[in-house]
């Protein structure tokens, strides 16, 4: 089960990852280049030159959704600790 647990964990640091650099970049346009950022099928260009994520679509759409899968990670850690107490003879552990 800890395993498990480190696994959620990870999960967890690199959904807060991902929601800092978006922030950051609606802010300060850092990390316009991060791979998260990338489309899944066709990359737009103007004049020769790779275009950033447009801001609403980081602000209306990827922003949301990680922070939804935040939520839903930081639920399933905190279901697998309360079985944990739960199996758990002295109620601590």
């Amino acid at each position: 089960m800890n395993a498990k647990r480190k696994d959620i964990l990870d999960r967890i640091k690199s959904f807060e990852q991902s929601i800092r650099m978006a922030t950051e970049y609606l802010q300060n346009g850092k990390h316009a280049d991060w791979a998260g950022f990338r489309p899944l099928f066709d990359r737009k260009f103007r004049n020769g030159k790779e275009l950033p994520p447009h801001k609403d679509w980081v602000k209306k759409v990827y922003l949301p959704r990680m922070k939804k899968a935040l939520g839903g990670a930081e639920k399933t850690l905190e279901r697998l600790n309360q079985k944990r107490h739960e199996l758990s003879p002295s109620g601590a552990g």
